[in-house]
């Protein structure tokens, strides 16, 4: 099979996996991965280390990498909401529910990301994509604060330091407010731009016939899941923006049928 059909039978195949209006399945999901969220910080804020004798060597680090995890889930709902598939045909819903998994998110912006981020689709990997690094060959640490240079912002500063201190001085032990609230966010910074940016976009814009200057990890459901909630099936996100997130796998196993 050429590329041009490969091409065209991927892009029909994804027709069964893209968000439909009446499908309520994204906003459950959502809503979902928000009460995860919230319940995990009110479980592990106000932990007191000493009553878990040696299982704290076992929980902290578990919720850390937990809250870390379910970080990285509202930046991907929030993405959904970006193209519209979080709650498909109910615009409003959309991006009140993309709004708030935003704001969750250590205070980013809404109307910060969500045009970047369709400049991204639009100019993937050139000079005008705000997730790219021109440079040549530029490193993972080079490109990874280009990257947060595009998204942080001062007013989203002042906000995490603002309620830090509230969280720390008034209700929780500041160990835990760091461990659980703010530590993850920073980790889910890394692992949505290792698996979701530099390793889809690293050295590909040159490829012969790659429509979307992108590459797809490997076909492992549970592994594509636990890194970044199956976004590092990239390629098939590119090549259909209107699939959410949950049905990537899918859409991963046609293409893996038709190559």
């Amino acid at each position: 099979m050429t590329e041009a059909q490969t091409q065209a039978a991927h892009t029909a195949l994804s027709v069964s996996t893209r968000a439909q209006p009446g499908d309520w399945r994204g906003v459950a999901l959502a809503l979902l991965i928000v009460a995860l969220w919230a319940g995990g910080l009110w479980l592990l804020l106000p932990l007191q280390w000493s009553a878990l004798g040696p299982w704290v060597w076992a929980v902290v680090p578990l919720g850390v990498l937990g809250m870390s995890h379910l970080y990285t889930g509202l930046f991907i709902t929030a993405h959904d909401a970006m193209h519209g598939t979080l709650a498909p045909g109910r615009p409003r819903l959309n991006e009140a529910l993309g709004r708030l998994c935003t704001l969750l998110f250590a205070f980013n912006s809404w109307n910060r990301l969500r045009p970047k981020h369709h400049l991204h689709h639009r100019y993937v990997a050139t000079g005008e994509d705000p997730d790219f690094h021109a440079a040549q060959a530029p490193g993972f640490w080079r490109w990874y604060l280009k990257f947060g240079a595009e998204y942080v912002s001062w007013p989203q500063l002042l906000a995490m330091a603002i309620t830090f201190n509230v969280l720390y001085r008034l209700f929780f032990p500041v160990e835990n407010v760091i461990l659980f609230w703010m530590l993850p966010s920073v980790l889910a910074t890394f692992q949505l731009f290792y698996f979701g940016t530099y390793l889809p976009h690293r050295d590909v814009p040159e490829a012969p016939g790659n429509a979307h200057a992108s590459r797809s990890q490997r076909r492992n459901h549970l592994w594509a899941f636990l890194t970044c909630y199956f976004f590092g099936y990239h390629y098939e996100h590119h090549d259909s923006p209107a699939t959410p997130w949950w049905q990537l796998w899918r859409l991963k196993d046609a293409a893996s049928r038709v190559a």
